[in-house]
């Protein structure tokens, strides 16, 4: 049977060959190669945590007592800048818990009394840089026992987005730009000034941001120069795209911290 003719091209155009791509589907457990020669470490567990900001709060207590008889692991804040202010700091390995039993917590009296401030909402989950020596510890205990540490009752919480431009240099670029910024993190930390939770939140954030950052401490003055000094590294003067809104609170109660 005679095939019937190709059809005639558009004058002008010219055909474009677009090629064939292929992508295989990564492998998405968590990875750590230490730097010292130490066993690649895999895991397929991660932690998530989410914070929840209300106003209208006049008996803080009465909500302590709600989020301790829940058994949910969490912390109380008050907010610095809302003398009515709370937050709630969930943390999990299951983030069903968000849509189920921190939910209908949060949804019933006496944090259904309240005012919900979606503009200060967070989550994200912890992730592997690749350099942990010990993979289970830094994703699934170090957030918790840096969240829940009595000893440290100051946070400050907010969100950041890099520029698209930082996603496309080199790796080795984008290591050194890295390296600097968490420079600064390590300092304040090994002074006890500052320790830091680091989350991951792309396709989590209504905003469409990148990551989450938690700051805690003993003082509050520490954690605002940690965010000033950071302000001088290539990444945040160059690559950073926004910043922010802000959440900064106190432990008014906390779980107990993981031995």
């Amino acid at each position: 049977m005679s095939q019937p003719p190709p059809p005639e091209k558009a004058p002008g155009k010219v055909p474009v060959d677009y090629g064939t791509t292929s992508y295989s589907a990564p492998d998405l457990r968590e990875k750590s190669i230490p730097a010292r020669g130490g066993e690649p470490q895999i895991l397929d567990r991660r932690l998530y945590a989410q914070l929840q900001v209300f106003t209208g709060a006049t008996r803080p207590d009465e909500l302590a007592e709600r989020l301790k008889a829940s058994g949910i692991e969490s912390v109380l804040y008050l907010d610095v800048n809302d003398p009515k202010g709370v937050g709630v700091l969930a943390l999990t390995e299951d983030p069903a818990l968000f849509a189920g039993p921190l939910r209908e917590l949060l949804s019933r009296p006496p944090f259904g009394d309240l005012r919900h401030r979606p503009e200060l909402t967070m989550i994200g989950r912890t992730y592997a840089t690749g350099r942990e020596p010990n993979l289970a510890y830094a994703l699934l205990k170090k957030p918790r026992v840096t969240a829940l540490n009595p000893e440290w009752p100051w946070a400050v919480w907010y969100p950041l987005r890099r520029k698209a431009s930082f996603a496309i240099l080199p790796p080795e670029k984008q290591g050194r730009i890295l390296h600097e910024h968490a420079q600064i993190g390590i300092a304040f930390g090994q002074a006890d000034y500052a320790h830091d939770i680091r989350l991951a939140c792309h396709g989590l954030d209504a905003s469409d941001n990148e990551f989450v950052i938690g700051l805690v401490g003993r003082e509050l003055t520490p954690l605002s120069q940690c965010v000033q000094e950071m302000r001088k590294t290539v990444q945040t003067a160059k690559y950073i795209k926004s910043l922010g809104p802000f959440f900064v609170g106190r432990v008014f109660w906390q779980s107990p911290a993981p031995a």
